[in-house]
């Protein structure tokens, strides 16, 4: 199967790296901190969603500001030992013109910024919890990243690991790649579902980039 498009958008967490023990770690602490029951706790969708959203499912809203402060800490903080590239991540970055990708993260800039640049990624787009008003699965994130890529949204590709995120690449018009890294291949609704990054390759063309799907 091969895709053509002008434009790579990728999520970060469980797409690019694996950071999924450590967001678990933090998570769980910072419930236990705030006296979430492990039962509330265990109702609640935590990736691919803003922590802000998290937050405010499960605590007061004057609670919120300060708590959502406390979970950026612990994961900042966690970082260290805690994020590693996912398989093909590298290669396939590598591979591909600075102004023809970006990330689209939930996370806020600064523990974005944090796992990325533990994995040596650095991408010239960014586009943050910090960065919108609507998360995934709103189309908001990937609308705004083709916007800042100067593309049209529908040559654009989104890869994700989480139903929330297919789902926001879905309503920004744009085709949806998926990895099974985090959930089943099955609980995955996408154009294409790939094990990982190192399932596909990328040619550079004049009319722009085509991915294939390797063997």
């Amino acid at each position: 199967m091969k895709i053509h498009a002008e434009a790579l958008l990728f999520d970060n967490d469980g797409t690019l790296v694996s950071s999924l023990e450590s967001v678990n770690r933090c998570w769980t602490r910072w419930a236990q901190e705030y006296g979430i029951t492990a039962e509330d706790f265990a109702r609640i969708e935590l990736h691919g969603r803003p922590a802000v959203e998290i937050a405010a499912d499960l605590l007061p809203a004057d609670i919120v500001p300060e708590a959502l402060a406390r979970i950026e800490q612990l994961e900042v903080e966690d970082v260290p030992g805690g994020v590693e590239a996912l398989p093909g991540t590298l290669a396939l970055l590598d591979a591909l013109p600075a102004e023809r990708w970006a990330v689209v993260t939930s996370a806020t800039r600064r523990l974005a910024e944090a796992r990325l640049d533990e994995v040596g990624i650095r991408p010239k787009t960014l586009i943050a919890a910090d960065d919108i008003t609507r998360g995934k699965p709103d189309p908001e994130p990937y609308l705004l990243a083709a916007r800042e890529l100067g593309v049209d949204p529908a040559r654009c590709v989104v890869f994700e690991d989480a139903p929330a995120g297919l789902q926001a690449g879905r309503a920004a018009g744009m085709t949806t790649v998926a990895l099974a890294t985090t959930h089943q291949a099955h609980e995955l609704d996408a154009d294409l579902v790939v094990k990982d990054l190192s399932a596909l390759s990328v040619l550079v063309t004049a009319q722009g980039l085509e991915i294939s799907t390797r063997g």
